[in-house]
């Protein structure tokens, strides 16, 4: 059976999904990761099939493309979880800007930056439909990113010239070989890893180069280690004091309000994501108070959340997971995969820790919640509109219809019709 480009075309009704599927008791939960970003914004992943290939690897069942203001990875993503049977969640990711946050020097989920406000939408239509409104807004952030972008490297060149260093980027060329169309601070920075590797052919000349580059300060990360020197390079260039480093303009930042118009125009559903605590296990003072953080979202119309949990303690990310699964949002995990370190896509807390089943059950069950509103709106129906879809008692039979729509997927064979399981 082949499956159309439309994806859920080829699915059974409901009804035939429900019956033709059943829960094994004692088999193990699924692997989901509902948050990978992809080459289309910055990716630790060579190409979109790589992100199949470790999870085919790895034994994950769901993934969750998340990329920075576009939806262009979309059909590949697609035609790439058809062949390897992997469940593909359609998501996007916005940073936002709340001012009056801002004014009052209130840190969101940007530990840098008051008001900033990384926000993501799960489970949009596929394929893509949204207003021509909600597409202008799309394009005017790409563009307004993308122009940042460039005029850091014209920053960059003038400081090259100024110091005397022997390298010059074409900030066109760039972009062609390195991006797609979404142009990031990340990309200048492996393009000034990858001019230094090849100007010089020795480690001493490299770390001299790139003592140069960065005014004389020594190299501090191994150079075998391209995701902490990349990292090094952006600290030194591209951040804040640096030589390269262009302020973002607050004007070219969507609102909040914007962004969940965007999201829920192209049927998606608003998901906030937590930062939670850091190493030192501190809390930025939007998401300290657990009852304030609550209240916030659901006066927005969000109730479903998403966390990077190898960026927190098991302990803490317990904590908060399971507060805020009984008050019945909808709550996904990934990895992001959006810096140069290729980690595991199995997702694990941070220094490692396993998730726990009960953690694991919650993260399926949202990756099920997501798939059934994919599945629903792709046959014309509503899917999960507001938070009284999940709260109420109809919340189990979504999440049934989920695991069903994800099982036709993932654990059935469609040449040979066998029912497969997870």
């Amino acid at each position: 059976m082949v499956l159309k480009r439309y994806l859920f075309d080829g699915f059974p009704e409901k009804g035939e999904l429900l019956e033709d599927f059943s829960w094994p008791s004692g088999k193990p939960i699924p692997e989901v990761n509902g948050h990978i970003h992809t080459p289309h914004s910055f990716s630790a992943f060579k190409d979109m099939e790589q992100p199949f290939l470790c999870a085919q690897k790895e034994g994950v069942r769901v993934l969750g493309i998340n990329d920075f203001y576009t939806t262009d990875g979309y059909e590949e993503f697609a035609e790439l979880a058809l062949r390897y049977r992997i469940f593909p969640l359609f998501n996007i990711e916005f940073m936002a800007l709340q001012k009056d946050l801002q004014e009052d020097g209130i840190r969101v989920n940007d530990p840098n930056n008051p008001g900033r406000t990384y926000f993501s939408g799960k489970g949009l239509t596929f394929p893509v439909s949204m207003s021509e409104k909600s597409w202008t807004l799309m394009r005017s952030v790409q563009m307004n990113s993308n122009r940042q972008t460039f005029q850091m490297v014209d920053r960059l060149n003038s400081f090259l010239r100024d110091s005397e260093i022997d390298l010059c980027f074409d900030p066109g060329k760039m972009q062609r070989t390195l991006a797609k169309n979404l142009f990031r601070e990340r990309h200048i920075a492996q393009a000034i890893r990858m001019a230094v590797f090849e100007k010089m052919d020795t480690s001493e000349g490299r770390k001299d180069l790139l003592k140069r580059v960065f005014s004389g300060k020594e190299v501090e990360s191994s150079l075998q280690d391209v995701a902490a020197l990349e990292n090094e390079i952006r600290s030194n260039l591209l951040k804040a004091g640096g030589p390269a480093f262009v302020e973002e303009d607050p004007q070219t930042f969507l609102s909040l309000e914007e962004v969940i118009g965007i999201i829920k125009d192209a049927g998606g559903i608003p998901c906030y994501p937590v930062l939670l605590d850091d190493k030192k296990g501190k809390l930025t003072a939007y998401e300290a108070n657990k009852e304030k953080l609550y209240k916030s979202l659901t006066s927005q119309g969000v109730w479903a959340v998403e966390l990077i949990p190898g960026r927190n303690d098991a302990r803490i990310l317990k904590e908060f997971v399971t507060w805020f699964y009984k008050k019945g949002f909808v709550i996904l995990f990934g990895t992001e995969h959006n810096t140069p370190k290729m980690d595991p896509l199995k997702i694990t807390c941070r220094g490692g820790v396993p998730l726990d089943p009960e953690l694991k059950m919650i993260n399926f069950e949202g990756a099920a919640l997501i798939a059934a509103h994919q599945y629903l709106k792709a046959k014309g129906e509503e899917g999960l509109l507001n938070a009284e879809d999940v709260r109420s008692k109809q919340k189990q039979e979504f999440i049934e219809l989920g695991k069903a729509v994800i099982n036709y997927l993932t654990g059935k064979n469609h040449e040979t019709g066998d029912q497969g399981t997870y």
